[in-house]
């Protein structure tokens, strides 16, 4: 069983963690996140990946050169981030009050969901999931959701116009975090693969990634599942693990959450010290975290993912930042 952390019990539990403090319209809670540096990236060999996730093939360890090299970034001011991830009633409360319509709807071209009766070997890319179609958007990614989980099926655009909206109402500036903010967050000035070290079995108790409960329903990829159990096949409500150093829940697994950078295979290497902002210009953006249906060895801090700003899917939502008043 997993563990629902009060919303206001991180100060007192956990070293570094300000109280949230929920003031917006939509009731999102924030942590502040101390400026500070941190080294970004992973240059672990394969020989050492091979052997924590002795299930996948080389290949795959020897497709993470956008990781490197490690490299020194400093965060230069405080920042404030979302304690969680965007829910479903955040969400529907802001499209109710803004008149925002998300692209899944706008486009008339639907998400993803899950549906039992699909087979993934059926699609040209051995899809998990089925789409797109107009059956599926935020409101039905095909399995059960209440307000109190994280809301899926939203394009990076859907995240702006949130971010947009909010600094609206709020006098406020919303934004996405930066890749680096991202990473920053994660670590929490650790710099272990994840939040409580390098055990994938550890996240079990951190996260909600791809587990025995997720593996029930897609058997032919149960060899990568985590040996135990998180609790929740599909999406946990927010919260329902242990936080990290900074009192941020759910940063490995449950979705993964958009990024305000654009992706650079190379930009490592020229990625300035300070504040760093990702490439000027691309053609698709960052996503970062994993999801419920993510296998441990890409739900590191340190592991990148992509996909166009039109994209929506049933695991990607949203993270926001708010920035601190001068």
């Amino acid at each position: 069983m997993s563990l629902r952390w009060p919303l206001l019990a991180c100060a007192a539990l956990v070293a570094g963690c300000a109280t949230p403090r929920p003031t917006d319209t939509l009731g999102i809670a924030f942590v502040q996140v101390p400026a500070g540096t941190f080294q970004m990236g992973s240059e672990e060999p394969a020989q050492a990946l091979s052997r924590a996730y002795p299930t996948l093939e080389r290949q795959r360890f020897e497709s993470l050169s956008d990781e490197a090299p490690v490299h020194r970034v400093r965060i230069t001011r405080a920042f404030e981030m979302s304690q969680h991830e965007v829910t479903v009633g955040q969400f529907r409360t802001f499209l109710q009050r803004s008149g925002h319509v998300p692209e899944s709807i706008a486009d008339g071209t639907g998400g993803y969901g899950y549906n039992p009766a699909y087979d993934p070997a059926t699609s040209a890319r051995g899809d998990a999931f089925e789409g797109r179609s107009p059956h599926y958007s935020w409101q039905d990614p095909g399995f059960a959701q209440g307000d109190d989980h994280p809301v899926v099926n939203v394009t990076w655009n859907d995240a702006v116009a949130l971010t947009r909206w909010l600094s609206t109402q709020e006098g406020r500036v919303y934004r996405l975090p930066t890749e680096a903010e991202w990473e920053y967050a994660c670590r929490a000035g650790g710099s272990g693969r994840y939040q409580h070290g390098d055990d994938p079995q550890g996240l079990a108790a951190v996260g909600n990634t791809f587990d025995q409960d997720a593996a029930a329903h897609w058997p032919r990829w149960r060899d990568q599942a985590l040996s135990g159990h998180d609790g929740h096949a599909f999406t946990a409500p927010v919260g329902s693990y242990s936080p990290n150093a900074f009192g941020l829940f759910d940063l490995h697994g449950n979705v993964w959450e958009w990024v305000s950078d654009w992706h650079g295979d190379g930009y490592y290497a020229q990625s300035p010290v300070d504040d760093p902002q990702g490439p000027s210009e691309g053609h698709v953006k960052v996503r970062r975290g994993g999801s419920w249906h993510t296998w441990p060895l890409y739900a590191r801090c340190a592991f990148r993912n992509w996909n166009t700003p039109q994209t929506r899917y049933t695991l990607v939502g949203i993270r926001l930042v708010r920035e601190l008043s001068p």
